[in-house]
């Protein structure tokens, strides 16, 4: 991981600006950032605005697993809004310290699917879910499978630092079949139903998942309507 650190005292702005031609309210939050550590990869923060952007400044239900140092929790309030309800989750005992300062912070494990549902109870619902969470194969793709089907319709359910897909340690590996960009494939299997006769195998994602974006280190899926598709020819 350190050769991609980026160069202590270099100019945080200057590179996500240039690179990724971002320079909005997100990037001043997270370069300006004073408080609390929040550790993000630079191409992240331009794409939390690609997805996320539509949810501002409204009674967004934002669930964030991995709450680490609690900066991230202090990014997000201030860049949501006043009116999110914002949650984190951790295993940690230590990150219930940061219970109440920017959202609400429940100590507990992400494969729990009793406590997911305990939390997500107590948000009264949820429309967006970001996963910085352990990056362990299993437990990315068990919370995903519990909390997707639970996002209201229009929700987003983002999962970070999915290079560990290639780390044998986190059990992934190139090629290996716990790899969570194999697993997606799969699900894109199953959006795709109806062109082939093999069914749904992940029942009931096939009929939620909108739409799927991969970014380096990053996997995104969209929950809304899926309707049987058709086609038509207009014109002379």
């Amino acid at each position: 991981m350190k050769k991609y650190r980026f160069e202590e005292g270099a100019d945080v702005t200057a590179d996500i600006r240039e690179k990724y031609a971002y320079d909005g309210d997100l990037l001043a939050i997270y370069s300006g950032n004073e408080g609390p550590e929040v550790h993000k990869w630079h191409h992240y923060i331009p794409l939390y605005e690609r997805y996320f952007a539509p949810f501002r400044g409204t009674g967004v239900r934002f669930l964030e697993i991995g709450v680490a140092k609690g900066g991230s929790l202090q990014m997000w309030r201030r860049w949501l809004g006043g009116e999110a309800v914002i949650f984190g989750i951790d295993v940690n005992p230590d990150c219930a310290r940061f219970d109440g300062q920017a959202g609400q912070v429940r100590i507990g494990s992400q494969t729990d699917t009793a406590f997911l549902d305990f939390v997500v109870d107590e948000m009264g619902g949820l429309d967006l879910v970001l996963d910085d969470g352990s990056h362990r194969m299993g437990h990315v793709r068990k919370s995903f499978e519990h909390l997707f089907p639970k996002l209201a319709p229009g929700g987003v359910y983002m999962i970070e630092d999915l290079h560990t897909a290639y780390w044998p340690k986190f059990g992934g590996g190139y090629g290996a079949r716990a790899n969570f960009f194999r697993y997606m494939a799969k699900v894109a299997d199953d959006m795709h139903h109806w062109y082939h006769d093999r069914g749904e195998r992940r029942e009931g994602l096939g009929a939620q998942v909108s739409g799927m974006h991969i970014h380096d280190s990053i996997a995104v899926f969209e929950k809304g309507p899926v309707h049987r598709p058709v086609h038509s020819r207009v014109g002379a």
